[in-house]
């Protein structure tokens, strides 16, 4: 298998171990999976990572984002299918629900006073009563700092 080919094929298991599990695997859980040492695991979650395909801990390392999941908690979660994930924003939460198909629920803190939104999805469509959904940043500078944004 070649290391274009490994990449992807790394990838595809944080997007699996994500919705299977509600958490992102470590480098030695994706070592172990594909048979290959820690530190190429490492080597390519850092080529992901470069490519803009996840985003990794500046300080650990570890997975934070695979868009639109996030792997630590955020003010944005999304119950579908029996699980609950964190959604790096409230575009993110959205897309969650998208991918995952059928129905969601989406909880959420508003921005300028910290109250509680939640907006249920049915059928693929938000069910909203007003609420609006605001972005800080144009998405040209999303990756100025991720994390912030």
């Amino acid at each position: 298998m070649s290391d274009e080919t490994l990449v992807w094929d790394v990838r595809l298991f944080i997007y699996k171990t994500l919705t299977d599990t509600e958490r992102a695997p470590t480098a030695a859980e994706v070592a172990a999976h594909f048979g290959i040492a820690t530190e190429d695991a490492q080597r390519l979650l850092r080529d992901l990572h470069d490519r803009h395909a996840i985003f990794l801990d500046p300080d650990s390392g570890a997975v934070r984002m695979a868009n639109p999941y996030s792997a630590v908690p955020t003010p944005y979660r999304v119950l579908a299918n029996g699980h609950t994930y964190w959604a790096n924003c409230a575009w993110d939460a959205f897309g969650i629900a998208a991918m995952l198909g059928g129905d969601a629920v989406i909880h959420a803190r508003a921005a300028d006073d910290d109250a509680g939104v939640s907006i249920a999805i049915r059928n693929g469509r938000p069910l909203a009563n007003g609420e609006v959904v605001h972005f800080l940043l144009p998405f040209a500078r999303w990756y100025d700092n991720l994390i912030f944004t």
